[in-house]
């Protein structure tokens, strides 16, 4: 073949004219995510044929208000407020979700796998609580269910998993997979900002909701979690299996204390199965990272996540974890993965998932840094360690801060049961001595 037949042959027009290979999409939600997806679809469906010989074509977009500005233009008629007709039209091949919220969205996307249309979302609520549904449906209908977008943005984290890592005896899942939360600690651990000022700003720079809730409690977080543990342990693991502590009880001191000895707080998400008894913990929570740790270095809005296995051992992926391109881009991964399999009649069946026996927070283990304010007596020391032998928990390390009416005693113990840790404080509350018993911070990677 000489090189001008070559070119000719990977002609987009001619490619998709005589190969029949158009595959028309409905999107259903045109906020960033949405519009930014319409124009990565228009700035890269030339490239995008040219690689794969199909050409990609939105040709509706449900939407709730018509009249809304949006940074996108859209060809007449292309815009309707009925997203059922949009997932019923039968010259629609593929449907895109990112209206988010579990319903109408459920009942939507449910219609478009009977219906034998591949559905690519970004939903993680709907997920994180009937994904397991969704992804029998998609198995039966013999269709794509794909979801890249609903954990860390434009991270691809789920394709590693559900690919790359499928045959790898995952053993824990763990990182930054909220961009909300990094970027107030960073700003709590470099500026010395405290909580509220520091979520003030990242409301005023777009990067928090008016209300943050979702973010700041850790439901957000824990949603993905969800996710990740089921992909990652083939398992049911649903939202309300996560346990959920955030960042609104951080304070400057606890931050200053963390620098002090070598770490930094980071509000992390943690999947781990037990090897032995096959037991899955899924929580969230903030935690003490060593500043040696990859996940110590990873700023702002950025997210990480750490997948460790048996036979592959440490592996980190970080980038955009939110935002309109970061999160478009990995909707249209998806969308052309899809394409190409709707195109040669397969799918990418996700597999079946076994019951998740979850592992309650209070039987997890962790090191745990705890402190107090104590009376300026004697004896004090020898009675608050009473408290931690009482109770089966090791100290490996302490220190006093400042004197008389101000000390501040500070622990770090070795690795302990939660409900160990817990009866500690109890016991420590009740005591004369103590004044005040300050945060707690469990400590991860050391």
């Amino acid at each position: 073949m000489f090189l001008g037949d070559l070119a000719h042959s990977l002609d987009p027009v001619t490619t998709v004219e005589s190969q029949g290979k158009v595959v028309r999409i409905g999107v259903l939600g045109c906020g960033n995510v949405g519009a930014a997806f319409v124009r990565l679809v228009e700035q890269q469906s030339s490239t995008i044929e040219l690689r794969t010989g199909i050409r990609l074509e939105v040709v509706s977009v449900a939407v709730r208000n018509m009249s809304r500005d949006r940074d996108v233009q859209l060809p007449e008629g292309h815009l309707t407020r009925d997203a059922h007709a949009v997932v019923s039209d039968p010259s629609i091949d593929l449907i895109v979700e990112v209206i988010g919220g579990i319903e109408p969205a459920r009942e939507l996307i449910t219609a478009a796998l009977a219906a034998g249309k591949p559905v690519v979302t970004a939903n993680k609520e709907l997920l994180a609580n009937v994904g397991a549904e969704l992804y029998a449906a998609a198995d039966a209908a013999g269709v794509d269910l794909l979801f890249e977008a609903a954990v860390a943005g434009g991270i691809p984290v789920i394709r590693a998993l559900r690919e790359s890592l499928r045959g790898e005896p995952v053993s824990r899942v763990m990182g930054i997979i909220n961009g909300t939360t990094n970027f107030i600690l960073t700003k709590m651990t470099e500026e010395g900002a405290d909580y509220s000022a520091a979520l003030s700003e990242a409301q005023r720079l777009g990067f928090a909701e008016r209300d943050p809730t979702a973010d700041v409690e850790g439901f957000d977080a824990g949603a993905k979690a969800a996710i990740l543990a089921s992909i990652a342990f083939g398992a049911k693991v649903v939202a309300g299996d996560v346990y959920h502590e955030g960042i609104s009880r951080v304070t400057a001191a606890d931050i200053a204390v963390a620098k002090r000895l070598g770490y930094v707080i980071k509000l992390l998400g943690i999947a781990e199965r037990d090897r032995e008894t096959g037991e899955i913990a899924v929580r969230v929570h903030p935690a003490m990272v060593p500043n040696t740790h990859p996940l110590a270095s990873v700023r702002e809005s950025y997210n990480a996540v750490f997948i460790e296995g048996d036979a592959v051992g440490s592996l980190m992926f970080y980038g955009r974890g939110a935002g309109g391109n970061p999160t478009a881009s990995a909707v249209l991964g998806d969308v052309i993965d899809a394409a190409v399999n709707l195109v040669k009649g397969t799918h990418g069946s996700i597999g079946s998932f076994a019951k998740a026996v979850i592992r309650p927070i209070d039987e997890t283990s962790s090191e745990y840094l705890l402190s107090m304010e104590v009376a300026d007596k004697p004896g004090v020391l020898h009675a608050v360690t009473g408290a931690f032998a009482n109770n089966g928990v090791s100290i490996r390390a302490a220190e006093q801060e400042g004197i008389g009416a101000d000390a501040r005693l500070v622990f770090i113990t070795h690795e302990a049961k939660e409900s160990d840790l817990q009866a500690t404080v109890r016991q420590l509350r009740e005591m004369d001595v103590v004044k005040q018993v300050g945060g707690m911070l469990r400590v991860v990677g050391s």
